[in-house]
């Protein structure tokens, strides 16, 4: 039993992020990952977290390829992974157009394309490589200003067709994101070498039932719901499309589209969670526990105790 913990782009408690990585560490997980959109900086705040923690790794899940420059992500990593003491995975992700266009005023554009060339040219300037120069292939190409970090893993986030081809390709690891458990079985069977799988369910521990529910079906709504098109197409995709409408259509998930809370969520007292999470294990090489945003601090204890691994 390999388990970790996803923070979403919404969660912006600074310090209940701090305090949920630190007991993390105490419980044994593996990983704490620290997701970016527009809200914290996910480098800064796994900063934080190196310094607050002793030996969790510490996972950006993950920057987006299209808001900082190759040069800058490496700078990042190569700068995380010295912090951590070697406790840092890269994780990369072509994001969406809406976050892509509406926060980064930059054209969403060949994205598979633009996370191969990224993924590329941060390795080669972690391994010490000079610059690929472009749009100024006259200027003299810089290397790296610290000692190189070639052996800081890359995760790639992937649903697609292409993505997931290159996860499989590039990739030490892939995070996929609202993908049926049958799905990930099926692509991760198409790889030619061994990567490592880190996925899971948005989880909840509340001896309240409906109170659970509401925490894990706010989540799913606003992913659904009110973060562009990209999410809804995927999952529709995968035989859930009259459910997604209805989330769509509500803004909430009604008990006609519990299919989506069953298949993307955990929830309810903590022998119930740790049975769900249980049929994650068997899909994936690391099982990450998903915090939904706004979580009370108590939830997220109850949470984070129940799902632990076993010691």
């Amino acid at each position: 039993m390999r388990r970790g913990v996803a923070i979403t782009p919404m969660e912006t408690r600074a310090d209940v992020i701090v305090r949920a990585a630190r007991l993390a560490d105490e419980l044994g997980y593996e990983v704490f990952s620290v997701a970016e959109g527009w809200g914290l900086d996910a480098g800064v705040v796994l900063a934080e977290l190196a310094v607050a923690t002793r030996r969790i790794t510490l996972v950006a899940g993950v920057l987006s390829v299209w808001g900082r420059t190759p040069a800058t992500i490496a700078m990042t990593a190569a700068t995380l992974h010295r912090l951590s003491g070697g406790r840092f995975v890269l994780g990369l992700g072509a994001s969406t157009r809406q976050l892509v266009e509406g926060w980064h005023d930059i054209a969403y554009e060949r994205p598979a394309a633009r996370l191969r060339e990224v993924t590329t040219q941060v390795r080669g300037l972690l391994a010490g490589e000079r610059a690929r120069l472009s749009a100024t292939p006259a200027a003299r190409a810089l290397q790296l200003g610290q000692p190189p970090a070639p052996d800081v893993p890359i995760w790639l986030a992937a649903a697609g067709e292409r993505t997931v081809g290159l996860a499989g390709e590039l990739a030490d690891g892939w995070y996929p994101i609202y993908l049926r458990r049958e799905r990930i079985r099926k692509l991760a069977a198409g790889f030619q070498r061994p990567i490592t799988i880190a996925a899971g369910p948005f989880t909840v521990v509340d001896p309240d039932a409906r109170a659970a529910r509401a925490a894990v079906a706010a989540c799913t709504a606003g992913y659904l719901g009110a973060m562009g098109d990209i999410y809804p197409r995927l999952v529709a995709g995968q035989g859930l499309a009259p459910e997604v409408e209805m989330v769509r259509a509500t803004r909430t998930v009604p008990a006609q589209a519990q299919a989506l809370l069953d298949e993307f969520t955990v929830y309810g007292s903590a022998s119930e969670v740790r049975r769900g999470l249980e049929r994650w294990d068997d899909t994936l090489d690391i099982t990450l526990v998903g915090l939904p945003p706004g979580l009370p601090w108590p939830s997220i204890e109850a949470t984070l105790h129940a799902a632990a691994p076993a010691r």
